[in-house]
């Protein structure tokens, strides 16, 4: 569908970003004025353009971008709201990806000029002062980037296996279901997993649970909730369990040392960002030992994990392009923290 705007006049918030976060699970969007003042927020559902393709998932955009200029008191057909539309969107992993999302949201006219990158870009800038660190999110899968001031990065594909990947959600329930049904079976070592997961799911046996699973009695929407249960494990001494914390935390630290030595800053001090459902849940085992190995392996590093929503950090990138300076971030973070938004849950802005 061909823009109602007219890409040629001015912006009608000059300065401004309309800022877009988007994930598998949940969008947000915000209008920022140039000061950092924030204008308008909307939240739907999930960003998908790996199913469905770059134009259809930016056109489920144009609800949330409406709500949100509606209550800026913008009117979406005169003309560009803003100087930069800044996009950290999931399932960007490859600069292609990029372009054709960029491209796609460029033909919407809602900003003058149209920047993409991938989420964990704006995760890293939510959780940091400058555009200088690298983040980690290890949610329903993992992925890594680091950013310096000079614009330099230091990215990763992160598409599973195919890429070299390990780790996230969905590879932590797929390997407690895999020892629970080796030590049921007897060709694994004894597990609690082989006692937590049926119990979990409320079904006498891991045979149960496989059966229920590859049925469809148990919803593909549910098969990530043998995570948590293996951090149960591992929190009960649970030897098999515990490994594959252990395993987890060293394919995060791997990636971040790998980062850290592309941007040729791995012995600078700088911080490093943690995010993501599975880091931000705070798993003792998990997080101190990524802390522990950390300092080990990149002693000047600092890790951290992220307390302001990852649109911040989309909006914040458009505010280092439009020149939003020190003052305009801190507007912003404050404006996030006073509407009760200062979280990776918090609910979208009334």
């Amino acid at each position: 569908m061909p823009s109602l705007t007219d890409p040629t006049a001015p912006p009608t918030i000059p300065g401004g970003v309309l800022a877009i976060d988007a994930g598998n699970s949940k969008t947000d969007v915000a209008i920022v004025g140039a000061d950092g003042s924030l204008l308008g927020t909307a939240r739907g559902g999930g960003f998908k353009p790996q199913q469905i393709g770059a134009a259809a998932a930016v056109a489920g955009l144009v609800p949330l971008v409406g709500q949100a200029a509606e209550r800026a008191g913008l009117d979406l057909t005169r003309g560009p709201l803003v100087s930069d539309l800044s996009a950290s969107l999931a399932n960007a992993d490859l600069p292609i990806e990029e372009e054709r999302l960029a491209a796609a949201l460029r033909d919407r006219g809602w900003a003058a000029q149209v920047h993409v990158v991938n989420d964990t870009f704006g995760l890293l800038r939510a959780g940091v002062d400058e555009p200088r660190g690298v983040a980690v999110v290890c949610g329903t899968g993992m992925n890594c980037a680091g950013l310096l001031p000079d614009g330099r990065t230091a990215r990763f594909y992160a598409l599973g296996a195919l890429s070299g990947d390990w780790g996230g959600g969905r590879q932590l329930a797929d390997e407690a279901y895999w020892a629970a049904a080796r030590a049921e079976d007897g060709r694994g070592p004894a597990t609690l997993l082989a006692e937590l997961v049926p119990d979990h799911f409320g079904l006498p046996s891991v045979a149960a649970v496989i059966e229920a699973i590859h049925l469809g009695d148990i919803p593909a929407s549910r098969r990530l909730e043998a995570a948590p249960v293996l951090f149960l494990a591992a929190a009960q001494g649970d030897e098999v369990a515990s490994a594959v914390v252990h395993r987890q935390a060293e394919e995060i630290v791997r990636m971040v040392v790998v980062a850290l030595r592309r941007l040729e800053v791995l012995d600078t001090p700088i911080d490093v960002v943690l995010g993501g459902g599975v880091l931000a849940a705070g798993h003792p085992q998990l997080n101190d030992t990524v802390t522990k190995l950390l300092a080990e392996a990149a002693p000047n590093a600092v890790p951290k994990t992220v307390s302001d929503p990852p649109v911040i950090g989309a909006a914040l990138l458009g505010l280092d392009r439009t020149g939003g300076g020190s003052a305009a971030q801190l507007t912003l973070r404050a404006a996030y923290s006073a509407s009760g938004l200062a979280t990776l849950h918090g609910p979208a802005a009334p």
